[in-house]
């Protein structure tokens, strides 16, 4: 199969995905289908084209569920790539942006699909009363377990199949424990892909994902393990190499904010030199140490007093900091931005760019050098959680990584579309 000169052949898996339905398969009997491993490795892709292929087949004015995260990540991973590649194989593909659905026709067939995100545990509330000839659950180890839970339940109908994809996690997680550890149990194929099973990534593109992640990140979505977390959170944080002054001008100025009464309260100016950034100053107020408490005007004296009578171009805060958000932007002298609080996914990124020399500290910077130190993994959690002690100058670096850098994650941006 061939998609304008850009589609190459499918793998062995990718096949054994794209046809364990058909007769001619050994596992036509199966109710279900799991594919998980490493990231890029064209699972997703492959799953959705067989599910979509499979449905128009077998079923006629029938409904299916395409399950993702988020609608806008089921766009991203599922509808976007998948869409245009079933228009070129000859289906008719209608699709109702403001319904959340696309129906698809061939072979004298024509079937509706239902759009879902799965993000919290109210979400399954969404789905709840319909009824299903199949549904497809992207990402399913990001999602709620009543919501998934929920999905499965609609499938009522005789023939109906189960198609779920995801990525390793914690090894204690609901889905491993429930599904893959019990795939035989439960009548379902279960494909575990790498990186070697998309024949769309060219060894330097492999090499470069390789070189991305590190730590537990990379056993997960390199190597594709479930695989418990554990030991210090940012191993690669070496004192010789990342406590330094910058060696030029700084051209931008950001502050970072993690705010607390009771807790300590931890603010860092950063800047950029010559494409790198450093902590350069920080304020740390610790309420218990001091033996009294400041106020959000108090605090706010010190955030300008970091600042230093310099230019900033944002600041970003706790986004649970309500009172002292307002503060800042009722003094009207900075812009404030509040932070993105994705702990795991902040985290990975910040220790990217730790790795890959991007983020540097000051000597005078004594609190975060402290915490970097402190800062570890739960242990014998049944899920990945930080120890939330020396974890405040922690969290104003992973806001600012995660809330004001993300944009220079160009990696993710060009990174090739899915196979």
């Amino acid at each position: 199969m061939k998609r304008k000169g850009r589609f190459k052949p499918f793998s062995k898996k990718q096949m054994q995905v794209f046809c364990w339905w058909h007769e001619s398969s050994a596992h036509r009997d199966c109710d279900a289908i799991i594919c998980d491993g490493a990231v890029r490795s064209g699972k997703t892709f492959c799953l959705c084209l067989s599910f979509c292929i499979w449905a128009t087949l077998r079923k006629d004015d029938c409904d299916f569920a395409l399950c993702g995260k988020t609608i806008a990540s089921l766009r991203r991973n599922i509808v976007t790539p998948v869409l245009p590649v079933l228009r070129e194989l000859g289906f008719g593909v209608h699709e109702r942006l403001t319904k959340n659905t696309v129906e698809i026709s061939g072979f004298g067939h024509k079937n509706r699909f239902y759009l879902f995100g799965g993000r919290d545990e109210s979400s399954a509330a969404l789905i709840q009363g319909m009824t299903l000839c199949g549904v497809l659950l992207d990402e399913v180890a990001l999602m709620p377990r009543s919501f998934v839970e929920q999905a499965l339940a609609r499938c009522s109908v005789d023939g109906s199949k189960i198609w779920f994809s995801c990525n390793p996690d914690h090894p204690s997680h609901w889905f491993y424990e429930e599904w893959i550890k019990k795939a035989k149990e439960k009548n379902c194929l279960y494909i575990h892909f790498t990186m070697d099973d998309n024949p769309a990534l060219s060894p330097e593109i492999i090499n470069r994902y390789k070189n991305l992640y590190s730590g537990v990140f990379y056993e997960r979505f390199v190597e594709g393990r479930w695989t418990a977390v554990h030991g210090a959170v940012y191993p690669m944080f070496d004192a010789k190499k990342h406590i330094r002054e910058p060696d030029g001008e700084i051209t931008r100025r950001f502050i970072s904010c993690d705010y607390g009464t009771v807790n300590p309260s931890s603010f860092g100016l950063w800047g950029e030199c010559g494409g790198r950034w450093f902590r350069l100053r920080e304020y740390y107020f610790d309420s218990k140490a001091q033996g009294y408490s400041r106020t959000d005007e108090e605090h706010y004296a010190a955030l300008k007093e970091l600042a230093g009578g310099q230019a900033v171009e944002a600041v970003t805060v706790d986004p649970s900091a309500a009172s002292f958000i307002e503060c800042i932007r009722r003094h009207g002298e900075f812009r404030v931005i509040p932070a993105d609080n994705d702990v795991l996914g902040g985290i990975r990124i910040t220790g990217d760019m730790l790795r890959e020399g991007k983020l540097f500290f000051s000597p005078a910077c004594k609190d975060i050098i402290r915490e970097f130190g402190l800062y570890h993994w739960e242990n014998n959690a049944s899920k990945d959680t930080v120890c939330k002690k020396n974890d405040h100058a922690m969290d104003d670096m992973r806001y600012f990584v995660k809330t004001v850098l993300r944009a220079d994650e160009t990696f993710f941006a060009q990174a090739p579309e899915r196979r």
